[in-house]
């Protein structure tokens, strides 16, 4: 087992239980655990370490949402989100711990940035919003949401703005959402491997964590449903924003 404080297990199991919320419920809330287990452990072994914690999670996102997906849309993500993976595979055999957060946190807040803009213009312009996006916007948050999910789990807020982006609806975001990361998260596994990430310390880390994840999991699917649009859309925002902001300070 890892040798941690007390102080830094407290931050861990919280991570741990966000972990399962956010998969239940508030998918941008997954940036909290992320910069939590930032904060207690190296980079590298946090992203393995979250990694697995995820796949935990996705199940019961998968239990409770599958049905709902919009594959059209995940199939549109499919050929950029392969792109972005393998170069954030490569970033992350590369770069230091400390590159890999900041670009993260940067990537981030642009993202946030620009739903924020493309949604003030579509309000103003007083024109329906796009149902799934075009060519452009899926590539470019297909790219980036692979690229960050492999580097850091951080995929989970860039795909929240893309769904934000084109005003995707509550149910159909978190089944989409489930079946996107489900699925990347099952390919990222081998790439982490390779790297030798997955150490006997952090498979009994994540062993001890794992039933925080499924007690937060159970926890989001009771509130999922009663989380009004706006409400939950605001709630993505600003844990994003708070979580971007950590990584790149």
């Amino acid at each position: 087992m890892i040798d941690l404080g007390v102080w830094a297990w407290i931050a861990l199991g919280l991570a741990a239980l966000v972990t399962g919320l956010s998969k239940a419920a508030v998918p941008g809330g997954a940036t909290l655990a992320v910069v939590l287990f930032a904060a207690v452990l190296p980079a590298r072994t946090s992203t393995a370490a979250m990694l697995l914690l995820f796949i935990v999670g996705d199940v019961f996102a998968l239990i409770a949402y599958r049905r709902h997906a919009h594959w059209p849309t995940l199939l549109r993500l499919a050929p950029a989100v392969i792109a972005g993976l393998l170069a954030g595979f490569l970033f992350l055999a590369l770069a230091d711990d400390g590159i890999v957060r900041r670009a993260v946190g940067v990537i981030l807040l642009l993202m946030i940035a620009i739903t924020l803009w493309r949604r003030w213009r579509q309000n103003r312009a007083d024109a329906p919003p796009p149902v799934h996006g075009g060519v452009v916007l899926s590539s470019t948050y297909g790219a980036l949401g692979g690229f960050t999910t492999m580097v850091a789990n951080a995929g989970g807020p860039v795909m929240a703005m893309y769904f934000l982006a084109t005003r995707t609806q509550v149910q159909v975001f978190l089944g989409t959402s489930a079946w996107f990361f489900a699925i990347v998260n099952l390919v990222k596994v081998p790439f982490l491997a390779g790297l030798g990430l997955f150490t006997p310390q952090v498979l009994l880390m994540d062993l001890a964590l794992t039933p925080l994840v499924v007690a937060g999991a159970l926890v989001g699917l009771r509130i999922a449903k009663r989380i009004p649009q706006q409400l939950f859309e605001r709630l993505v925002i600003v844990l994003t924003i708070v979580g971007a902001a950590y990584l790149l300070f």
